[in-house]
């Protein structure tokens, strides 16, 4: 049966879903495309399947046949996708191996980029401090390129977090330019703990009390932006570090 009506309740209902405040409510987000599709399948987080394209079903996944007109509705792209998958938000795991914190970041691509160089370079939790960009905003979901089913994600209030990971001895760093040794010359820890703050301000300085060393990146200009920063910080912790898990 095919949904055609803008009205339908199930169409009402997804559409909130662009919206930050019914995510929350629902646990459930929106995912465009095949690749994304692909990716949340693997982890096991498709609800449902909103397609134009009665060939996109897949047994044993409720699949709702739909008008142009309506995937336009859902649609957060200026050319809508042929299919969309109701998705529910992954459960926060236990905290293990490299771990990296932000620090109220707000700009969702470099959100997405973080969570794609996080899992590139085995970065294996990332915690959102409780003023970091929506985790599910369509945008960050596109940046990170389907990455965001292979990480654990934590949000959570930093400081309280940055105590317990002290408590299990990790070595936290954050970044700083004038204090910070160079990122080439440190031997990373198996438990390493990186801060990444926020684009314009940087890591709050109540933060900053809390960091055990500081790092800068050896650069011929004056900033980074934030996703090429923590990109380049991930690679060298990977590289120049221990990756034990435990």
């Amino acid at each position: 049966m095919k949904i055609e009506s803008l009205n339908n309740s199930k169409v009402k209902n997804w559409a909130k879903l662009k919206e930050k405040k019914y995510r929350d409510e629902t646990n459930l987000f929106l995912v465009e495309g095949d690749h994304l599709l692909n990716s949340a399948m693997v982890n096991g987080s498709i609800v449902e399947i909103i397609s134009t394209d009665e060939t996109m079903e897949i047994p044993g996944i409720p699949f709702y046949l739909v008008t142009d007109s309506i995937m336009k509705k859902l649609s957060s792209q200026v050319s809508s996708s042929k299919v969309i998958g109701v998705c529910k938000k992954s459960e926060e795991q236990e905290i293990a191996g490299h771990v990296c914190l932000l620090d109220n970041i707000q700009d969702p691509g470099n959100l997405g980029t973080i969570i794609r160089s996080a899992v590139a370079f085995n970065i294996n939790t990332l915690i959102l401090s409780n003023d970091t960009v929506d985790l599910y905003n369509e945008k960050v979901i596109r940046a990170s390129e389907g990455m965001i089913f292979h990480l654990n994600i934590i949000r959570t209030d930093l400081a309280s977090i940055i105590k317990e990971l002290k408590e299990k001895n990790y070595k936290i760093y954050g970044t700083d330019v004038l204090k910070g040794t160079n990122l080439k010359e440190i031997t990373f820890p198996n438990k390493t703990a990186i801060i990444i703050g926020n684009e314009g301000k940087g890591m709050s300085e109540d933060l900053k009390k809390e960091c055990d060393a500081f790092i800068h990146i050896d650069i011929n200009c004056e900033s980074l932006n934030a996703g090429v920063a923590a990109s380049i910080i991930f690679y060298e912790v990977s590289s120049n570090g221990h990756n034990e898990t435990k």
